[in-house]
């Protein structure tokens, strides 16, 4: 029973940084340039979770065949999301320009938004079932996967939930949206721990790929260009500065 509440107690900390990224961004009027220098240093930490956690693992735990597959999986599972997501709406016929370019800046915006909070469940589940799985085969919380995971989550969900707030969406359905998929995160989390205990190491790579892949996706296709149209030129100082952090991170925990 003491594995069980190990596993949901890495769960609930991974989503709390989504809920605190999601509320300072909704309570606090943060500056758009702000906005993406944060987005800029969380592609950063994201890609030094990619290389350092997920795929190490994968290929450590089954191999480099199923950590490709996994890769492309979860990169075409996001691709798929976000395209569903960002299909532009034709503008009514008739409409004023001015208006016609509001609404669509609003939609570029809720659809950016929308675009993170695809890759923050896509990969927030097999991450979570990692999680699980590292309390199941550690007898304990793994304090690298879980801080990296929490990290990297805070950027996902204040670069979302900003984007969404400038493109209309209300406080409601943003609220439910972070807490679906924190909920989802810690029930993820739990998964790992309980169902997984007799998967084989290929079959759990292959879940790891996915996350890692849906998340390459991502900081490509959203986080890096929506900082790179603010930031400009220290979006890569920013990208540079959270890998580095995020590698020092696991360095020193590892």
């Amino acid at each position: 029973m003491t594995g069980v509440w190990l596993a949901a107690l890495s769960g609930l900390i991974a989503a709390a940084t989504l809920l605190l990224g999601a509320a300072i961004a909704w309570f606090v009027d943060i500056p758009q340039r702000a906005v993406a220098g944060i987005l800029a240093l969380g592609a950063g930490v994201l890609i030094a979770t990619v290389a350092f956690e997920l795929v190490d693992q994968a290929v450590s735990d089954g191999g480099v065949g199923p950590t490709a597959g996994g890769l492309l999986v979860g990169a075409l599972l996001y691709i798929v999301a976000d395209w569903l997501v960002s299909r532009p709406s034709q503008p009514a016929t008739g409409a004023p320009a001015n208006i016609v370019d509001r609404r669509s800046t609003a939609r570029f915006a809720s659809g950016t938004g929308a675009a993170i909070a695809i890759g923050a469940l896509i990969d927030g589940i097999p991450e979570s079932i990692v999680m699980g799985l590292a309390v199941l085969h550690g007898g304990g919380i793994s304090i690298p996967i879980v801080v990296a995971v929490a990290i990297s989550n805070f950027p996902e969900g204040l670069g979302s939930t900003a984007a969404l707030k400038r493109g209309g969406s209300s406080a409601r359905r943003v609220a439910l949206l972070w807490c679906g998929i924190a909920l989802i995160t810690v029930v993820a989390t739990l998964l790992g721990y309980l169902a997984f205990q007799p998967a084989s190491d290929a079959f759990i790579a292959f879940v790891i790929a996915i996350a890692a892949g849906g998340l390459l996706a991502m900081i490509c296709n959203t986080m890096i260009p929506e900082a790179f149209e603010k930031q400009r030129t220290l979006t890569g100082l920013w990208a540079t500065l959270g890998f580095l952090a995020a590698f020092l991170l696991h360095e020193v925990a590892g």
